[in-house]
């Protein structure tokens, strides 16, 4: 057996060096490395793409790679529902779904994550009237902490848990979604000012199909983003290929790379910067297929802490961090994001049972990590002091404790963990931490 090399998270938040990684290649393979893993009292945790800026991923004992279980497996065309193996990455499946006249209801604007590692963390998009993508699964395959495997179809008691399930349940080896017919989208961007944008927030959300916004801290702009479901074959308009390449590549990660990166050697010029950044926004109307519409690129590597809050108190919470922010004279580079999405019934949905605002506030990841734990910090108190939810693939001081105060289902989570992990073969210590141990 050979030491394994530092595995470390896409925002460089955190790493590990496990004591052995597995690959398994089917399903069954999968089932005998964690009922081995069982039997010696081994600890097994699996690893996507690593885009969860938590400690969820991190692997005490075996790392478990997914990539080798990827695909379509079948497609049910007669009520628009398609099955994929666990470690299909998002990217990877509006091309396995347009043959079939097909896509997934909502996305967010990152699509590197693998469909298990998305589902399991609570990835979302924006839309008052969709919720994340965990709450598209209606069936799944899951193998339990002694190696068993368990089949959920629609209605089983124990999809609401293991549909969005952190990792905490089992390892899923396939997940069956309920898909929307193929559609396009017409995106508007367009700044604004912040003022009106957080007073508008709520109103514009009921209004529009997909609403989001970013605010430049230190500043009074704001970039709004409107995106229209069309029908499918709606031609695409807007900018060429190239000149988005240019919007999106060359300025949006390029420039803003370099502007991060002087943010944080002279923070002082932080709110300067952000000033001209903002002054230089500007509208841009595209047409496209649903997919190339949500997801941007993200390039710039950044720290995130994200809230779920009361979708009704987003304006006030807004306001609060805008004074915070100038109060505890933090300078930051980086926008907060915000968006919204429907109520849903999963146990530990971060909208589970109410409708739900999202709240991100981001740091490059090379600013002084005092200076980013200060403000993050400071954020988070607010976000709580609202009952916030946290993302859980992203960062937070939150303990199980705090959980049971904001999740009605906690307690209900915890007896499913307990029947289908009572080991704790997949703990690690931040699952030790939110779900206690």
């Amino acid at each position: 057996m050979t030491t394994q090399a530092i595995w470390t998270n896409w925002g460089r938040t955190v790493q590990c060096q496990p004591s052995r990684l597995i690959a398994p290649r089917t399903p069954e393979e999968l089932a005998a490395d964690i009922h081995a893993a069982s039997e010696r009292g081994e600890k097994v945790k699996p690893v996507g793409a690593g885009h969860s800026f938590s400690e969820i991923a991190v692997a005490p004992s075996i790392q478990l790679s997914m990539e080798g279980i990827g695909g379509l497996l079948d497609i049910d065309a007669a009520r628009s529902r398609v099955t994929l193996a666990a470690g299909t990455h998002l990217h990877q499946i509006p091309g396995l779904l347009e043959p079939h006249g097909l896509a997934m209801a909502n996305l967010g604007d990152v699509d590197r994550q693998t469909v298990s590692g998305a589902t399991s963390t609570g990835t979302h998009g924006t839309g008052l009237a969709f919720g994340g993508i965990s709450t598209q699964i209606v069936g799944a395959q899951l193998i339990d902490g002694r190696g068993a495997l368990h089949v959920l179809d629609e209605g089983h008691p124990d999809l609401p848990a293991v549909a969005l399930g952190l990792g905490a349940l089992g390892v899923l080896t396939q997940i069956t979604l309920q898909c929307v017919d193929a559609y396009s989208m017409r995106a508007h961007e367009a700044p604004g000012k912040a003022d009106a944008t957080i007073d508008g927030f709520v109103d514009n959300c009921r209004a529009h199909d997909h609403y989001e916004f970013y605010w430049f801290p230190h500043t009074d702009c704001t970039l709004t983003k409107t995106n229209t479901r069309l029908p499918a074959h709606t031609p695409v308009s807007g900018p060429s290929v190239a000149r988005r390449y240019l919007d999106d590549e060359l300025i949006s990660n390029g420039l803003f790379r370099a502007t991060c990166a002087l943010s944080a050697a002279v923070p002082a010029l932080a709110p300067k910067i952000n000033q001209v950044a903002g002054r230089v926004l500007s509208d841009r109307t595209f047409t496209d297929r649903s997919d190339k519409v949500f997801i941007s690129s993200r390039t710039v590597r950044f720290r995130e802490m994200e809230y779920a809050v009361p979708f009704e108190a987003v304006p006030e919470v807004l306001r609060e961090l805008r004074a915070m922010i100038e109060r505890g004279r933090h300078r930051v580079s980086f926008p907060i994001e915000v968006r919204a999405a429907a109520a849903d019934d999963l146990m530990l949905s971060t909208a589970g049972g109410r409708e739900s605002g999202y709240i991100a506030v981001h740091r490059y990841h090379r600013d002084d990590p005092a200076a980013s734990e200060r403000y993050f910090r400071d954020a988070e108190e607010i976000f709580t002091a609202y009952e916030g939810r946290p993302h859980w693939g992203k960062m937070h001081t939150r303990d199980a404790d705090y959980f049971r105060s904001v999740y009605p289902r906690f307690d209900e989570f915890l007896a499913v963990r307990d029947r289908y992990d009572p080991n704790r073969t997949f703990s690690n210590p931040y699952l030790d931490r939110v779900l206690g141990a």
